[in-house]
């Protein structure tokens, strides 16, 4: 089968390397000078140094070819949510099946990829694939298990086909709008569990420090966390047991607690005092969280759905409150019935 790969971030180079192997690859990037600098020296300096870049993963900048390159077999878009739209509208029919990797909400319109995909490219078999996975580790070969959801099941299929591998292990799902519903909300259920553990101190793994907060509170955000998420999803049209998955579940407690994430080190930095401003320049690369927490608690209030979590994240990133603040004003909430 043959696949391109369009968008050279860490993601899209992860999941190119980690299929070149197997299939006839191709990767496409924008930027001609990053083309070139790859091709020189078989890395994506910038997103992923330290991996070489298989012989057989072909590097391109013309869109035409790259497009052409996948005409019947699978076109993977491994853009932000900001170039999903675009990409989709270029593509048009000329691709058998389409998957992105995007996680969030567009801006204008808080539209999902699914509803971004049926606005402008509503004729395309299309699905997103998503799940918890660090890409430097996709692209080391190191264990990973990921959800491809589209109502089309021969998509789904062609996925399996495409990127399963001993490494690699590929479900399917139904189900599109609860992956796309975890994939972007525990982007921002990370940022409040960062916080939360920036204000335990130096050590992430201590029972109690300077900030008093401990690993219960972590515990208690992840899952009242999940909550949040399957409210939204189901007034979304989403499956409850969606969210007990891979996309759900799995993704969340990841990016949560996982020390590569960049949602959760934004947290952290927050709870530490600095600006997020200078947070995002010192990263260097997208947290999506950050764009996507006014975009869910936007779609959640038009839905008349409590998320006082992402409430809170909300206001921290806007300036409102403090982590401190923040962290109170969800302690000081009335008590109720568990149930989701």
């Amino acid at each position: 089968m043959n696949l391109t790969v369009m968008g050279a971030g860490a993601w899209g180079t992860a999941l190119a390397v980690s299929i070149a192997g197997r299939h006839a690859t191709r990767l496409w990037a924008r930027d001609a000078a990053q083309v070139g600098q790859m091709l020189a020296t078989r890395r994506n300096s910038r997103y992923l140094p330290d991996v070489v870049l298989p012989s057989a993963l072909q590097i391109d900048a013309d869109f035409d070819a790259a497009v052409a390159h996948a005409r019947t077999g699978l076109v993977i878009i491994a853009t932000p949510m900001a170039g999903l739209a675009d990409m989709l509208q270029r593509l048009g029919t000329r691709a058998a099946g389409v998957l992105w990797l995007c996680k969030g909400f567009q801006q204008d319109t808080g539209w999902l990829g699914h509803e971004v995909a049926r606005a402008v490219a509503p004729h395309a078999s299309v699905g997103v694939l998503s799940g918890p996975s660090f890409a430097i580790e996709v692209a080391r070969g190191q264990p990973t298990a990921l959800v491809a959801a589209s109502s089309d099941a021969a998509l789904c299929a062609a996925a399996v086909e495409a990127l399963h591998s001993d490494s690699l292990r590929i479900y399917t799902s139904d189900d599109p709008v609860g992956v796309e519903v975890g994939g972007a909300v525990k982007n921002v259920l990370a940022i409040a569990t960062g916080i939360a553990d920036g204000m335990l101190g130096t050590d992430p793994d201590q029972a109690r420090g300077p900030g008093g907060l401990g690993l219960n509170a972590r515990a208690a955000l992840i899952t009242r966390g999940l909550a949040e998420m399957t409210r939204l999803g189901v007034a979304l049209g989403a499956r409850a047991d969606t969210f007990m998955g891979l996309s759900g579940l799995g993704d969340l407690v990841l990016t949560a607690t996982g020390d590569l994430s960049r949602n959760r080190s934004v947290g952290r930095l927050l709870a530490q005092g600095l600006p997020l401003a200078q947070i995002l320049s010192q990263l260097g690369h997208v947290a999506e969280g950050v764009s996507t927490a006014p975009m869910v608690l936007r779609r959640a209030r038009a839905l008349g759905v409590e998320m006082p979590i992402t409430q809170a994240v909300a206001a921290v990133l806007e300036g409102r409150v403090t982590p401190a603040q923040a962290v109170e004003q969800l302690m000081g909430r009335d008590a109720r019935s568990e149930s989701v």
